[in-house]
């Protein structure tokens, strides 16, 4: 299993995860040409994916979402609960419901329900042959039921969104501060390495730190959270950026 961040953040978030024969996308917050651009540079077109996963309806995760669906014949695979906030850009036909545990080809993947200010929203644990992948981003907190089925994963893509003392002091309106650190809000540096400490285990090999505000929170804070509460060191740890995209990560 390998996977490459395209972008990371609330100006667009798009992640590819590839499995041999059966290739994802998950969210679809960047332009069609972007996305098709950054296939080709690593010799991958539409055609050589299996679908599209989508984690919630806000416009940095589907913006360009319409557009590919024009140009590809890609399905979504999606909970029902999630289709209505995303039929203006989604025909019924192009759906393909999911539940909490399924499979597209030879690949296992479990929802995380999570927490955000949308009807619907999802991560996602993603099994192939021995590997193991989560992702989760934009979620106010993760249900212990959920955080039990994260445990020792070889790779974690996890939102570590703000600062919470930056936030406070920042330039957010007071209503957009409450918003974000609310239980349907975005994860914290620190709640994120809380979470991160109690799941990560021998297995674990990699996790990257995403979806990190551009006016709330600097790398080096995230980073420093994750140092704060003893993360093991053999764990390798990533910033996935906004314009810069990452490398293809082998699990």
């Amino acid at each position: 299993m390998k996977f490459k961040i395209i972008a990371s953040g609330s100006k667009g978030n798009c992640t590819i995860v590839l499995c041999d024969n059966t290739n994802l996308i998950i969210d679809m917050g960047i332009s069609y040409l972007t996305l098709k651009r950054s296939l080709e540079e690593n010799s991958l077109s539409f055609t050589n994916f299996s679908g599209i996963l989508i984690t919630h309806c806000h416009n940095d995760h589907i913006k360009g979402l319409g557009a590919l669906l024009k140009h590809t014949k890609l399905n979504i695979y999606i909970p029902k609960e999630m289709y209505e906030s995303l039929k203006e850009y989604v025909e019924l036909d192009r759906c393909i419901f999911i539940e909490d545990n399924f499979m597209i080809n030879d690949i296992n993947i479990e929802l995380i329900h999570t927490s955000h200010d949308v009807p619907y929203s999802v991560g996602y644990i993603i099994n192939y042959l021995n590997k193991s992948l989560v992702y989760v981003t934009d979620t106010g907190y993760i249900n212990r039921k959920y955080l039990n089925k994260m445990i020792d994963k070889n790779a974690y893509i996890i939102e570590s969104n703000h600062d919470e003392i930056m936030l406070m002091d920042g330039p957010y309106p007071r209503f957009l501060k409450e918003r974000v650190i609310s239980d349907q809000g975005h994860l914290s540096n620190k709640t994120t390495a809380k979470y991160l400490k109690k799941v990560i285990g021998k297995n674990t090999k990699l996790v990257v730190l995403a979806h990190l505000s551009e006016k709330n929170n600097t790398p080096e804070k995230a980073l420093e959270a994750m140092q704060e509460v003893g993360i093991d060191k053999s764990v390798d740890i990533m910033i996935a950026k906004q314009y810069e995209e990452s490398t293809i990560i082998e699990v």
